[in-house]
């Protein structure tokens, strides 16, 4: 952040505590709603004072290409709106580019999102003294800590492993591949899970599979759907939860720790790009920082 925005931002908040008579923790979230358009604008070259409305659509449509429940959109637009009256307000700028921004609707069903004491417990909860617990913990690490779709987790072949770079090769929606930082956890996961892999009975196709079960072949779809919902059941958690429910939790754990919004965009695989193209306008150095230096499982 520049010292002109510095600036700004003391401004804004004696604005709000003086004149708004807002709480300090409601100016928290309102700060923390600004800071994550400034690094939004960082990646577009755009400031606050240039930014159009179009611009904003666009942060708009990428929290929810991320995840981001409609309740958590509608507070940011809130506090975005707020602050371009302020800097309208003090003859900063002369048209406010967020007065047509529209707010998501609130009446559908929102998808659950579960806190990183919850993930921890489901993962910690995986009885290791199984065949299958120490793959049933290293799906669920990959699953949060990389933010796969369970058809892109099932379909991870060993070959699509770079461990020592610390990335995996991921084949999305479309046959679209992409690279995705592995944190160093999941990694040491995978790992302990491969001594017993070798140690299965695997059917011939099935050699390049990552996660295979006791037969030796592939999981399915619904098998990881059981694995999540037997480590909700033994933490007690009653929320709805899906393997889906970890991938929103990444981004949105992510997006909460200060990671930035583009990141998080290219690393869930949202846009259509290619393995080749996925890169040019975020180096595969800067993605793997900010997963590693954002991710509540790498905080410990």
């Amino acid at each position: 952040m520049t010292t002109t925005q510095d600036n700004i931002i003391r401004r804004y908040i004696a604005y709000l505590r003086l004149e708004k008579g807002m709480s300090g923790n409601t100016i928290e979230a309102y700060i923390d709603d600004i800071e994550k358009l400034l690094r939004y604008l960082d990646t577009t070259g755009e400031s606050w004072q240039d930014a159009q409305r179009d611009t904003l659509v666009n942060f708009v449509c990428t929290l929810q290409d991320v995840g981001i429940v409609a309740r958590s959109q509608a507070r940011v637009i809130s506090g975005i709106k707020a602050f371009f009256r302020f800097v309208q307000l003090e003859g900063l700028i002369e048209n406010d580019p967020s007065e047509q921004l529209e707010t998501p609707r609130l009446g559908r069903h929102l998808p659950s999102i579960l806190t990183v004491d919850e993930i921890n417990a489901m993962i910690d909860s995986i009885d290791l003294s199984t065949q299958e617990g120490q793959r049933n913990r290293a799906i669920l690490e990959v699953l949060y800590s990389c933010g796969v779709r369970v058809s892109e987790l099932v379909n991870l072949k060993l070959s699509q492993l770079y461990l020592d770079d610390e990335y995996i090769c991921v084949e999305g929606k479309g046959g679209k591949q992409r690279l995705v930082p592995i944190s160093p956890t999941a990694i040491d996961e995978i790992k302990r899970y491969l001594q017993y892999r070798d140690e299965l009975d695997i059917k011939p196709g099935e050699e390049d599979y990552l996660f295979l079960n006791r037969r030796g072949r592939h999981l399915s779809r619904v098998m990881v759907f059981y694995i999540v919902r037997d480590a909700c059941e033994r933490c007690g958690i009653k929320k709805r939860v899906s393997p889906h429910t970890l991938r929103h939790s990444f981004a949105t754990h992510l997006l909460e720790n200060g990671a930035n919004l583009r990141a998080i965009q290219n690393m869930l695989g949202h846009e259509s790009i290619t393995t080749t193209e996925v890169y040019v306008h975020l180096d595969r150095h800067f993605l793997r920082e900010e997963i590693i230096m954002h991710h509540p499982r790498n905080k410990q």
